[in-house]
């Protein structure tokens, strides 16, 4: 695959007239940069001077300004543009009236990473609503999927909306998040002015680092394509006890408990011959969250294959064998989590409280997923009418 072309570079190269004259609001995080790894606020004040007039963040800040998950941040002035930066993820996560009142259009340039937890795509969501609402035009430039366009998981229940959840879309979703942003417009019936930038030289089939594009977290506890590529199964483990690898060098790849035998673990999945992954058995201690401090046994996830690779069904499978073999030990995490004050964090994660009953009454992992696959197919031929991708 030649060098793929983001929408900022498409819209620096030569779309960026269309925005001078008009007041502009930026919504982007760290890894809003181009190829050249410069980051699209200074790119976009050189480009529109003064008619760039506001800046937003979501979860972990414009500047990554949170490492940890859940931690709230406060708007400030940016140091560098002199412009002020609203806070998504605080006191608001929906841009208020005010934040708007001074904008014609929104620009948002945010990298997913094909997981329906992950909340970048919501507070899209809920700008798409805010400008809806205000009148103001909305452009997406859009950004790789890193994984690539397979659907895995099942798709979320709508009575168990959260944040991270706010659509009925599966754990792995296949889509870029332009042409997610066109398929929330139209589910959600929202009457807004909506622009794609589309990419130049994206494959569906293709990995991020084979786009030629630099990698940067697109959140703290990503730090590498492989935590990327596990995480659509393994933030299931958020709404349990064992550590996700959250304080380690390797998060969302590497999990376990105080409890956990290693080994133990490992024998009881071998008979599962999980695709395209081997669980290494080790030890390691968390620097923070879960368990920090402590000695921990667990596996590590290393992904030999990633095209028959499932992710959703190999953690899947990790969290039945944890359950039924250390029944007095594994538990569900209580709430809160992502502002979800009632509901058990795994139920709004899996999007319904059918994971979790299947797992606590001993169910085959490869059952589970199998019951998933007509709703991820018929979400998948329901958002082929809007891929801007072959």
């Amino acid at each position: 695959m030649a060098g793929v072309d983001t929408g900022l570079d498409i819209l620096l190269s030569d779309q960026a007239a269309r925005l001078r004259g008009r007041r502009v609001g930026l919504l982007a995080h760290p890894a809003s940069v181009d190829r050249r790894l410069r980051h699209a606020v200074p790119l976009l004040h050189a480009a529109l001077g003064g008619d760039l007039r506001a800046l937003f963040g979501p979860q972990h800040g414009l500047r990554g300004e949170t490492q940890d998950n859940m931690v709230e941040w406060r708007g400030y002035m940016d140091p560098l543009t002199g412009l002020p930066v609203h806070s998504l993820y605080g006191e608001y996560r929906k841009p208020m009236p005010a934040m708007l009142a001074d904008l014609d259009v929104l620009v948002v340039d945010l990298q997913d990473v094909g997981a329906r937890y992950y909340t970048f795509v919501w507070t899209l969501l809920l700008c798409l609503e805010a400008c809806a609402e205000a009148g103001k035009e909305v452009v997406v430039l859009d950004r790789p999927n890193p994984l690539g366009g397979a659907v895995e998981g099942n798709v979320l229940d709508p009575a168990w909306r959260s944040f991270v959840g706010l659509a009925p879309i599966p754990m792995r979703h296949g889509l870029t998040i332009g042409e997610l942003a066109l398929w929330l417009r139209a589910h959600c019936a929202l009457d807004v002015d909506l622009t794609v930038v589309p990419m130049r030289g994206w494959r569906r089939d293709a990995y991020f680092e084979v786009t030629g594009l630099p990698w940067v977290m697109p959140s703290p506890n990503l730090p590498t394509l492989e935590s990327a590529v596990v995480y659509p199964g393994a933030c299931l483990l958020e709404g349990t006890d064992l550590s996700e690898g959250r304080g380690t060098t390797r998060p969302f790849e590497i999990l376990g408990a105080p409890w956990l035998e290693p080994d133990a673990l490992v024998r009881d999945l071998e008979p599962l011959t999980l695709p395209g992954v081997v669980l290494r058995p080790l030890h390691f201690q968390p620097t923070f969250q879960k368990h920090a401090g402590r000695l921990c046994g667990g596996v590590q996830v290393h992904v030999t294959d990633r095209a028959v690779f499932q992710s959703v069904l190999t953690y899947l499978a990790i969290l039945t064998a944890a359950r039924r073999l250390w029944p007095d030990r594994f538990a569900w995490k209580q709430p809160p989590y992502e502002y979800e004050v009632a509901k058990l964090p795994i139920d709004i994660l899996a999007g319904g409280s059918r994971l979790r009953e299947a797992v606590d009454g001993g169910a085959d992992p490869r059952e589970i997923a199998d019951g998933w696959r007509r709703e991820a197919a018929a979400f998948r031929a329901a958002a082929s009418g809007g891929l801007l991708y072959a």
